[in-house]
């Protein structure tokens, strides 16, 4: 059994008809752990002992029993360290409790296998970490993975584990999950709580979830989705009505009924032409599912991904102040680069962030009354290659159309839709503020549609 064919729906079907066993899992995934890690530097952490059957325990029960994941190093998991990709600062000592959502995870049956290396403090697209060791793409280990949440993405893609958590601060788990060829889901801000996560910036930070395909992604989502009244930002949802902030998906099919805006103009073209045309293809098999596909352009999604940029930078600035005042040598060049960046943002420059912030979330409103989802690029670029890259430099070229959408706080999902260059290239779907199930159907039927289900 090869842990890199699974998927959690997969894995599932065995373990219920009794043909795997979780041990027989955990073992499995540990084993590809063992092989690949050496050259993939996923894994910051691996807890093997915790797959060990106890005496006297019982198995573990619920709609993720059994299955192996990983957690990004920037969320705390009781008995690890936290070192956020930066030892020198983070992690000396081991967390006291689970972050609130690896508490729903464990709830739900999950095996926590370890944590997963992340771009230094998550300020970072790349994976290249002057402390911990450059985490490598799986489909060609001199490439980058992107970032920040880098090991849990390639640990996805390599089957060292069936689904990860990521953070999404500007981009962090739809990048990542682009590059390495797997999906991802940022939720609506608010959705999932932060509870017990590292900050980034408190006004963007996200959590989602990362496997090989949506079914998967939303079935963790639908686990780490919900109100947590200890989080200042967890939210109700607007449209539900249930104070456990979750909705059901759907499970794929046509999409008869759905208008989607094709994003197009001078701000998409400039992603390379292999990213470009495998977009261009996936537009036409929402086509053939029956969507009606129209072109748009959005003007201010270059202004909304700068004003994110400049608050991530000031947010980070600010939770780090201290450790920069009094260490700033202790950080990678790349990451002092960008806080010192942050710490210069002026009350002003951080004000006109905060008011297009406002503005661009009345306007999405407005869209979505018009459009079902909005459809662009997650990526303007294939992996690049590690050797040679300017991490802070080329973090606009990956930013540029994920951005916008921690800015706004709206769902959106990363999906294969096919290659440039031997590459993954991710296709990104957003949806309106709370309607991750639109968002997640329409991923849904497109990857079916693909395999030719």
């Amino acid at each position: 059994m090869e842990p890199s064919t699974l998927t959690i729906s997969s894995a599932q079907k065995l373990l219920q008809a009794g043909e795997l066993t979780g041990e027989q899992l955990a073992a499995a995934c540990l084993a590809v752990i063992e092989a690949k890690n050496p050259t993939l530097n996923a894994f910051a952490v691996v807890k093997a002992e915790q797959h060990r059957p106890l005496v006297g325990c019982s198995a573990p029960t619920g709609t993720l029993a059994h299955i192996p994941l990983a957690i990004k190093d920037l969320i705390d998991v009781a008995g690890l360290p936290s070192a956020a990709g930066s030892p020198r600062f983070f992690g000396h000592e081991p967390a006291l409790k689970d972050a609130f959502v690896v508490e729903k995870l464990r709830a739900a049956g999950a095996i926590i296998m370890g944590k997963t290396n992340t771009h230094e403090i998550a300020l970072g697209i790349t994976g290249i970490n002057a402390h911990t060791g450059n985490v490598h793409n799986p489909h060609d280990p001199a490439r980058i993975t992107g970032g920040s949440s880098s090991g849990s993405a390639a640990a996805v893609a390599s089957g060292m584990v069936l689904g990860a958590l990521g953070t999404d601060t500007g981009g962090s788990i739809r990048i990542p999950s682009a590059l390495c060829g797997v999906v991802g889901l940022k939720p609506t801000f608010g959705r999932v709580s932060t509870r017990g996560v590292l900050p980034l910036s408190w006004n963007l930070d996200h959590i989602g979830p990362i496997a090989k395909t949506v079914e998967d992604v939303a079935m963790l989502y639908q686990v780490m989705a919900g109100y947590d009244a200890r989080d200042p930002n967890s939210a109700v949802p607007r449209n539900s009505i249930s104070r456990d902030g979750r909705d059901n998906v759907p499970t794929g099919g046509k999409l008869l009924a759905y208008r989607i805006a094709f994003a197009v103009g001078d701000y998409i073209s400039e992603a390379d032409p292999g990213v470009l045309d495998a977009v261009k293809a996936a537009a036409s098999v929402f086509k053939s599912l029956g969507a009606e596909v129209v072109e748009v352009e959005i003007p201010r999604l270059r202004e909304a991904a700068a004003a994110n940029g400049t608050m991530v930078v000031a947010d980070a600035a600010a939770f780090h102040r201290e450790r920069l005042a009094e260490h700033p040598d202790w950080f990678g060049p790349d990451i002092r680069e960008r806080l010192e960046k942050g710490r210069a943002v002026t009350s002003t420059e951080y004000a006109l962030a905060r008011r297009a912030q406002s503005e661009m979330k009345r306007y999405f409103e407005l869209f979505f009354e018009e459009y079902d989802l909005l459809m662009l690029p997650t990526t303007a670029a294939i992996a690049a290659p590690i050797e040679g890259l300017n991490s802070a430099a080329y973090a606009p070229r990956l930013t540029r159309f994920t951005a916008p959408f921690n800015l706004t706080g709206l769902p959106a999902l990363s999906v294969p839709c096919g290659q440039a260059d031997g590459m993954p290239v991710g296709l990104q779907l957003v949806g309106k503020a709370w309607d991750e199930a639109t968002v997640l159907q329409a991923g849904l039927a497109f990857e079916r549609a693909g395999k030719g289900m």
